[in-house]
């Protein structure tokens, strides 16, 4: 029996083939899988305006936050559907225990001892055309230095704002 077994699952593994990841827009990060059997795709005449709530911070101060990784795979995904990159608006709006990934290398090596890994995707991010803002009050309940932030990092007055104002002018939200 554990040979009948052994073969049917040899047999049926013959046709699926390990899928590749792709990386269209940010190359360094958030690698996706081609989708040709969906059905369900991105319009690829559509303008697309997001602003994401990122709060979720990383256990592990050596990798990027899943978070972030997550804006890649967003935008890769979008551009594997045909949207035109000029048609991707996305706004980040970081706080909560996500804005430690803002620090600039010096000061992130000085609180773990480790080259801040979101400095790469933070700047694939902003080649995209991603807005990047850190909460005014996450850095500041945090202590946070805002002339010591990463390349491309902004400083919004706070999440909520940020939110509520891109809400307002017709942006979708997403929390990551």
């Amino acid at each position: 029996m554990k040979k009948y077994i052994l073969f049917i699952f040899l047999i049926s593994s013959i046709g699926i083939k390990a899928q590749e990841m792709v990386n269209p827009v940010v190359k360094g990060f958030a690698g996706i899988m081609d989708a040709p059997h969906a059905t369900e795709k991105p319009d690829s005449n559509m303008e697309y305006k997001i602003v994401i709530d990122v709060a979720t911070g990383s256990n592990n101060p050596k990798e990027p936050m899943y978070s972030l990784v997550n804006v890649g795979r967003l935008l890769n995904l979008h551009a594997m559907g045909g949207v035109p990159e000029e048609n991707m608006h996305v706004v980040l709006a970081i706080h909560a225990g996500a804005v430690w990934s803002v620090l600039d290398n010096e000061s992130y090596k000085a609180k773990y001892g480790e080259d801040n890994p979101h400095i790469k995707i933070f700047k694939e991010l902003e080649e995209a055309g991603v807005k990047i803002f850190a909460c005014s009050q996450s850095l500041m309940g945090r202590s946070i230095d805002h002339n010591k932030l990463a390349p491309g990092v902004e400083v919004a007055t706070s999440m909520l704002t940020t939110m509520t104002t891109y809400q307002l002018k017709g942006y979708a939200a997403l929390k990551f």
